[in-house]
């Protein structure tokens, strides 16, 4: 049995978490290989990959992730902690089995959704809805409605989430490309890839993909990221084969042995990341990336934020000095645009030159064709 080695504080942790996300420097990556490393990119904001990938790949533009996306190399998808997802065909056929207990659990304590669902068939209603989206795909509004028809005395939006969470589903374009329309519109991830779901998937390797991009990491992180529960058991059947350490309050934290360590005093440039950002979401201990180990909802609370800034066309979290220690929103008028950049603790000389540099970089990433461009940095709260 494994015995821990060494302890790792929270800014060992953190150093370690920004070199596996790709975010203590950029990298020349496949987005497909970055994807994939990242057992997936949040995706619940359509916008969200795109800026995660271009803060961590150098030269990156977005029209690549686009044609991916409508060429099926790429797919939204509800996976881990029910939210949807950007991943590879093969992981979105992989995992979706692998979290099924999380989307049946959201479905069955859904307060708009659970009173409803009790004493339906539910294998019928899928059957059901996976045959309309055989027909064509479409949006959950008409496909509850198309429901409604066969089960009128139920709610359609909740015959619709059903079918999302109870099956396989995928968000089609244009939804997720560069520009493209909110609008969602799912199609069956069977017919869409056209390849089944994996029949026999493994939570082991699942935790040890997780481990490499977001460890080391106790179980209970594990747990967060993914929504599983109950996971101390799949952890001791592979404790053999990964590395144990401890944090600064003695709990253990797991890791793959090729996991890198960096110095705890590496240098951390300042990172403009999307709303919501896997980084900040990952571990139920979040006091390597959100100071305090405060939550992400917890620290929007703290600054009066309703989940992140308000207003801009385009808007995220930053980080500063390794940590989400501010906001930022990017503001249009007429064909100008302004990004605003609201740091919650003190900025370095150093690191204001960087936000500055790297804030022009990113207006011009995302407005190309604008006929003027500009960075406003405020003074700290």
């Amino acid at each position: 049995m494994n015995v821990a080695t060494a302890r790792l504080g929270a800014r060992a942790l953190n150093r370690a978490l920004l070199s596996r996300q790709y975010l203590l420097r950029r990298l020349d990556l496949p987005e497909r290989e970055v994807v994939e490393h990242l057992v997936g990119m949040h995706a619940q904001i359509p916008v969200g990959p795109y800026i995660g990938l271009w803060s961590r790949l150098a030269g990156y533009r977005p029209d690549r992730l686009s044609t991916m996306v409508t060429n099926r190399e790429l797919v939204r998808t509800a996976l881990m902690r029910s939210t949807i997802h950007l991943v590879t065909p093969d992981d979105c056929m992989t995992l979706r089995p692998l979290v099924q207990q999380v989307l049946d659990r959201d479905l069955y304590t859904n307060s708009s959704h659970a009173a409803v669902v009790k004493g339906l068939d539910l294998d019928e209603v899928v059957a059901a809805g996976l045959a309309l989206l055989d027909e064509q795909p479409r949006t959950p509004a008409d496909l509850g409605r198309a429901l409604h028809e066969r089960w009128p005395d139920r709610k359609p939006d909740t015959l619709a989430y059903a079918v999302r969470n109870l099956s396989a589903l995928v968000q089609i374009p244009p939804r997720g490309t560069w520009g493209g329309t909110s609008r969602t519109i799912h199609a069956s991830a069977t017919t869409w890839l056209d390849r089944p779901v994996d029949p026999a998937p493994s939570v082991e390797t699942m935790i040890r993909r997780y481990l490499a991009a977001f460890g080391p990491a106790s179980v209970n992180d594990v747990q967060a990221w993914c929504g599983l529960t109950k996971l101390n058991e799949v952890v001791g059947r592979i404790r053999s084969s990964l590395r144990v350490y401890l944090d600064d309050n003695g709990k253990e934290l797991f890791d793959v042995p090729e996991g890198e360590l960096p110095d705890a005093d590496a240098p951390a440039p300042p990172r403009y990341l999307p709303e919501f950002d896997n980084v900040l979401l990952s571990h139920a201990n979040r006091e390597r990336i959100i100071p305090d180990g405060l939550s992400f909802a917890e620290w929007c609370r703290r600054y009066g934020l309703m989940m992140t800034v308000r207003g801009g066309v385009l808007r995220g979290n930053l980080l500063i000095g390794g940590l989400l220690n501010g906001i930022w929103r990017i503001d249009k008028e007429k064909k100008s645009y302004t990004l605003v950049v609201e740091p919650f603790t003190k900025v370095s000389k150093k690191d204001l030159t960087a936000l500055e540099k790297d804030g022009h970089a990113l207006l011009e990433f995302a407005f190309p064709k604008a006929e003027s461009r500009a960075v406003q940095v405020l003074p700290s709260r």
